[in-house]
């Protein structure tokens, strides 16, 4: 099976080059029961289950780091956001992606049920970084 990595993106894209993409794909501190669940959850209106192309590591600070541009698969749910508050969603989670000393990135992707979203995607070094071969940060 084969998944799409789409590009890195500007936060400032706009949904004048296409659909607008109104979901995100977490697979670690922003789902439910996380640390920063409460962040995204005002925002949320759908929720399923899903699965991208990459790979997971543990930091081992506590958070999680995805590289989308790897073998495996990485498990997380897909979250629907809502359309009045998109903006102002996307927003804050580039904020709060970011405050981790600026090393997450968000880009579009393709998941495995083929539904186009928003990730955040490591931006640093993968020195130290303990593979997490099934894919799952909930089951570390």
């Amino acid at each position: 099976m084969h998944w799409v990595q789409l590009s890195l993106l500007d936060a400032s894209w706009m949904s004048d080059r296409g659909p607008e993409i109104d979901q995100v794909f977490c697979y670690g501190t922003l789902l439910p029961g996380q640390e920063r669940w409460q962040f995204l959850a005002p925002f949320v209106v759908a929720h399923e289950p899903d699965q991208i192309a990459g790979r997971l590591y543990d930091t081992g600070l506590g958070y999680p780091a995805a590289f989308f541009d790897r073998v495996g698969v990485i498990h997380g749910v897909r979250f629907r956001l809502d359309p009045a508050r998109l903006h102002e969603a996307l927003s804050l989670l580039d904020e709060i992606e970011g405050a981790v000393e600026g090393m997450y990135h968000r880009i579009a992707a393709v998941t495995a049920t083929g539904v186009q979203v928003y990730a955040y995607q490591y931006g640093g070094e993968d020195g130290g970084l303990t593979d997490l071969v099934d894919g799952n940060w909930l089951a570390r």
